[in-house]
């Protein structure tokens, strides 16, 4: 390292990414400078420039990588096929007239959305598009409706097939196939606590969530006619994953067809929508891309360094048990989920707290469940919550304060949660455990 200090090469990377970043330069390219220039301080500008050429081609020819833009192409093409709308019509025919039905309704739709969507922001929209307007013309309070749908979207990055799991795979060489299957137990936690805070909320508060009007048996299971495809398509995902009839890049490639077949022979998908989707798929693969070699150089550059293993011997030093280390990191997590969005978060931070919590006996895939949930409280949590923003650009009426405060009983939900995975570590790893 030509006398060079690894703790302090780390710092001066991390500086020169977070300057590149206050220049706004995108957190990709700030991550592939800021890592090349470490690399060339380190050791040479010829090992340097070898990583700039390698780095580059391992990830975009690699086979496992073809699972991101086809996961964003499946999430893509279910935004234009209706299929959250049906979603929604069933939650509601079958809890619509309870007190605050319209809020559970809008949690299941959401949790069914995600399941063929893997992204939180196309959630969100979704729902805000066919949830909100129901929910404020039968006379919710603004907030609470519009932190129900900003929450309810959040489980788009957690029930698999979820594109931030898969990037932690991708970043850590973890198996993806079994961190879906991980996610899945924790992804009904998640439902059943905001159904019950739903339920709690319009308990205590009547006139914000009043009920409607009950829904005949024949409206109940006539509504369900229109979820066989939801259902066909999240059970074929997960199921052949769980039973490894194929891998995550195929999966994914499946659903992207199933859903285009699906909104084809229902009507909903021209050749033109089809090929739009597509397109909007083909330029946010392409930047998710760009941001994974910038995190890969960024982590070999770290790699030299050896801040993980510095870091570890540092916190080691300070008396902190491994639960202790653990709660610092997932509390600076949460404070980082205020100023970040989640794939900034994940791309930037798991280099260095993945080896931390593997060196200190943590599981790898109870982990990345753990950062994923932990991450998916920043989407709401002010000032950069992306699924408050995201709704407040659709019901420009609703200001950001009002939708903060409607999600802050959700909050307190996701922090339950992530309390009772901590405690039970079991209810991550059960399901993992019992594949082939």
């Amino acid at each position: 390292m030509a006398g060079i200090d690894g703790g302090m090469a780390a710092l001066g990377g991390f500086g020169g990414l977070f300057l590149l970043a206050l220049l706004r330069v995108p957190v990709g390219f700030a991550m592939l400078i800021a890592g090349l220039g470490g690399i060339a301080a380190l050791i040479g500008f010829n090992p340097a420039a070898a990583v700039a050429v390698q780095s580059p081609l391992r990830t975009l020819t690699g086979y496992d990588m073809l699972l991101i833009p086809m996961f964003i192409a499946m999430s893509a093409l279910a935004n234009h096929t209706g299929l959250g709308r049906e979603l929604y019509t069933a939650g509601h025919a079958w809890a619509g007239r309870a007190r605050g039905g319209l809020g559970l309704a809008t949690i299941l739709a959401s949790a069914g959305f995600a399941g063929i969507c893997g992204s939180s922001v196309a959630s969100t929209a979704a729902m805000a598009r066919v949830a909100l307007p129901e929910m404020r013309a039968r006379g919710y309070a603004p907030g609470f409706a519009a932190g129900t749908v900003a929450a309810g979207g959040t489980l788009g990055i957690l029930i698999p097939p979820s594109l931030v799991l898969a990037l932690y795979g991708l970043l850590t060489e973890q198996d993806i196939g079994r961190l879906f299957v991980a996610g899945l137990v924790p992804g009904v936690l998640a439902v059943a606590l905001y159904a019950l805070t739903v339920t709690l909320i319009a308990r205590r508060r009547p006139e914000a969530a009043p009920g409607g009007a009950p829904a005949g048996w024949a409206e109940r299971f006539a509504s369900l006619r229109g979820l066989w495809a939801v259902a066909a398509i999240f059970l074929g995902i997960i199921g052949g994953l769980y039973l490894g009839v194929f891998a995550p890049s195929e999966a994914g490639a499946m659903g992207a067809l199933a859903v285009a077949a699906v909104g084809l022979i229902r009507g909903r998908l021209t050749l033109a929508a089809v090929g739009g989707a597509l397109t909007e798929a083909a330029r946010s693969a392409a930047s998710v891309m760009v941001v994974l070699i910038g995190a890969l150089v960024f982590g070999y550059f770290l790699a030299l360094t050896r801040a993980p293993q510095l870091l570890v011997q540092a916190l080691t030093e300070t008396g902190l048990s491994p639960w202790g280390v653990m709660a610092a990191m997932l509390a600076g997590y949460f404070l980082l989920g205020c100023v970040l969005d989640t794939l900034a978060m994940i791309v930037l931070t798991v280099p260095i707290t993945y080896p931390v919590a593997v060196a200190l006996g943590f599981d790898p895939i109870w982990f990345g469940v753990v950062v994923t949930m932990t991450v998916e409280i920043g989407l709401i949590t002010p000032p950069y919550g992306l699924n408050v923003l995201v709704l407040n650009t659709i019901a420009r009426d609703v200001g950001l304060a009002t939708i903060y405060r409607g999600v802050a009983p959700f909050v307190a939900a996701d922090l339950v949660r992530v309390f009772l995975i901590c405690l039970a570590p079991g209810i991550v790893l059960w399901l993992p455990s019992t594949m082939g």
